[in-house]
């Protein structure tokens, strides 16, 4: 029952093509400033805000592939 209570929700991924990529956390006044974020050789990048998960298209790391 602890772990439940410990455990953090999984963050929102969103699967892409782009190596740059901006979030600003979506939901208007609810967001965070918009951060620019660059993925460079990694298959993702996560964001520093909201932790939202931005992955290669194609990649290990893609839920689709």
């Amino acid at each position: 029952m602890a772990d439940a209570a410990n455990s953090v929700p999984p963050s929102e991924i969103i699967v892409t093509d782009q190596h740059r990529m901006a979030c600003d956390g979506g939901g208007g006044a609810l967001g965070h400033p918009r951060v620019y974020l660059e993925m460079g050789q990694d298959d993702f990048v996560e964001c520093p805000y909201c932790d939202r998960r931005f992955v290669r298209t194609g990649s290990a790391e893609d839920p689709n592939a």
